[in-house]
Parts: C-alpha cells; sequence; structure tokens
C-alpha cells in the first residue's frame, strides 16, 4: 500500500534487465502492483506480464523506463498511448540533452515526465539505491517511491539536471576507475603490480577533504612539466604493450592547461 492514500500504486517497469529487474522484484516485495515489459527477459514472479510499453503503462501511477539510453525514446513514443495520467520517469542513463528531447516529447503527448538518474550501482541495493530527480513531475514520481521505501532527492530544476550531476560523477568515478586498470595492466606488464597496488591503496586511503584541492591546483600549476610526464608515461605503456588510452588523455588535458 502506498503510505498515506490507503491503495495500492501500480508501477510499469520497462527494461528488466539487471538493475530493472532488481527494481521490479522489489517493487513487488514493497506492495506495489507491477507491470512488467522487457522483448528480451521474462516478467520476474509476482508481476503482470505486459504485451509492450503502452500495455504496461495502461492504468499504472508511474513509469519507471530502465531500458537504455538508445531505447529511450522509442520506449516512451511507444507508451504514451497508454499513459494516460501516469508520470513517466525515465532512469537510463542518457545525457542531459537526450533528457530535455524526452521530456518534451512526454510534454506534447500531455505526459508528466521525470528525469530520475541512479546514483550508485544497482545490485545489491535494488529499489533502494539512492536517486535524484529533477523535471516537472520529479516530486511526484519521488513521492511514490519513497512510500515505497527508495531514497530519491528531488531537485528544483528542469528534466536533465539529474542526469546532468550523475554524468559529472562518472566523469570521476569511472576515470578513476580507468586509470587505475590501466595502471595496474602496465605494472603488470612491468612486473611490479604488487608493489603498484600497495601504491594506490595508500593513496586512496589517505585522501581527505583538502586532496581536491590539492589536485587541482597542482595540475594548473605545474601542467606543463606534467604534461611532459604523462607524454613520457604514454610512451613506456606503448613499449610495454598497453594502449595508453588514459595516460594519453591525461598528457592531452596537461597541454591544454599550458600556459
Amino acid at each position: 500500500m502506498s503510505q498515506g492514500t490507503g491503495r495500492t500504486p501500480v508501477v510499469a517497469v520497462l527494461g528488466l534487465g539487471e538493475a530493472g529487474g532488481a527494481i521490479a522484484r522489489d517493487l513487488v516485495a514493497a506492495g506495489a502492483a507491477v507491470r512488467a515489459y522487457d522483448p528480451a527477459v521474462a516478467a520476474p514472479d509476482g508481476t503482470a506480464a505486459a504485451t509492450g510499453e503502452a500495455d504496461a503503462a495502461t492504468g499504472a501511477d508511474l513509469v519507471l523506463s530502465v531500458n537504455s539510453a538508445h531505447d529511450a525514446a522509442a520506449a516512451l513514443r511507444a507508451g504514451i498511448p497508454g499513459a494516460g495520467t501516469a508520470v513517466w520517469a525515465d532512469m537510463n542513463t542518457a545525457s542531459p540533452g537526450l533528457k530535455r528531447e524526452l521530456a518534451a516529447t512526454a510534454a506534447a503527448a500531455g505526459v508528466r515526465f521525470a528525469d530520475i538518474a541512479i546514483m550508485a550501482p544497482v545490485p545489491g541495493r535494488g529499489l533502494y539505491t539512492p536517486m535524484l530527480a529533477s523535471g516537472d513531475a520529479a516530486a511526484d514520481a519521488a513521492s511514490l517511491l519513497t512510500g515505497l521505501g527508495a531514497s530519491v532527492e528531488v531537485m528544483d530544476a528542469e528534466a536533465g539536471a539529474a542526469a546532468t550531476r550523475k554524468l559529472l560523477r562518472s566523469v570521476f568515478f569511472k576515470g578513476l576507475a580507468a586509470s587505475v586498470v590501466e595502471a595496474l595492466e602496465a605494472a603488470r606488464a612491468a612486473g611490479c603490480e604488487d608493489w603498484l597496488r600497495g601504491n594506490i591503496v595508500e593513496e586512496l586511503v589517505a585522501a581527505g577533504e583538502p586532496t581536491v584541492d590539492r589536485l587541482v591546483a597542482g595540475t594548473h600549476r605545474h601542467a606543463v612539466r606534467r604534461a611532459a610526464e604523462m607524454a613520457a608515461a604514454a610512451d613506456m605503456l606503448t613499449e610495454l604493450d598497453v594502449p595508453p588510452t588514459m595516460a594519453a588523455a591525461s598528457r592531452d588535458l596537461l597541454r591544454r592547461l599550458s600556459p
């Protein structure tokens, strides 16, 4: 039951992969009536299998589009005929521009829209993964989801704002992860992976609030010298037969910052 209304909320989940499947199962456990659709994945136990996006959206209070950025626009267009008064919440990892396009498509059809960004990995968390919502119907989507136990922060901003924050965070976290993977691959080729792994762990453990300011200030102050250092690092990785993707990107950024 939805908190405060005494009625069972109806939620459509489009896309039943790792994220959508986990969220659908948690919604059922939380007491929602779930209408599920994925052309390639069977509906989870406890949900009502729909025949398409419009069928899933029919009678729903909230539609969660959790398929992919590539399929988001097609799913919305296919689902609009059944959406009625439902809030269409796009949860795909997509650019802010695409989210604004989706919002405009929904608005033209009289469908309320929310841009919901999933702010942490879904496995192990499902519905309870922290979320950020923006768009004209963000508060309504958040109200229904939080009534089922989810954690949703609402931004007073247009669709695309939540996606912007998620992707800015991704630039850091995914970029950091990619740099660690590349560095360890090169260290393995050089025969000192354990040493570098220990060094990385020490640096991450020692990081504190001043670390960001130190990294930013040092990067700008020493851009010329560090560009040369990363050029040498990229050359070394090439000699080790490790593609210097992140090292070369760092070199190029430092060159751009050099006076």
